[in-house]
């Protein structure tokens, strides 16, 4: 049987967006301390709107503001990586963490496309 889903905390992506952002910030210990105020500062703001995003569509009262938001967040990842692959050629960052952002586009692909076929039923 499948659990409940209550509040975004019960969500699978939202909690995948939890853990990026840890890994994100542990990564950008790694940025020189001059960055701090701009692309450190960047990386962080953008990490943390993609669960508060997910967390906000979530409270929200119909599908298609769930969708919004999701759509927003998947915006914000694209920035995220962006942001990341910058770091990465400015040699700031040793690896770029592919695996990470693959593990939250995925499923919120997947959330999208299915809140999608359900609204459209």
């Amino acid at each position: 049987m499948e659990k409940l889903v209550k509040t975004h905390k019960d969500l699978r992506i939202w909690k995948s967006a939890i853990n990026m952002v840890e890994e994100i910030y542990k990564l950008t210990y790694q940025i020189p301390k001059h960055e701090v105020y701009e692309l450190t500062s960047q990386i962080g703001r953008i990490a943390v709107l993609i669960p508060s995003n997910i967390a906000e569509g979530a409270a929200r009262n119909s599908k298609k503001e769930f969708l919004q938001f999701l759509y927003v967040a998947l915006g914000s990842l694209a920035e995220l990586e962006t942001q990341l692959i910058i770091a990465h050629r400015l040699h700031y960052i040793s690896s770029f963490p592919d695996e990470i952002i693959e593990d939250v586009r995925k499923p919120l692909v997947g959330l999208i496309k299915a809140l999608k076929r359900k609204e459209n039923e």
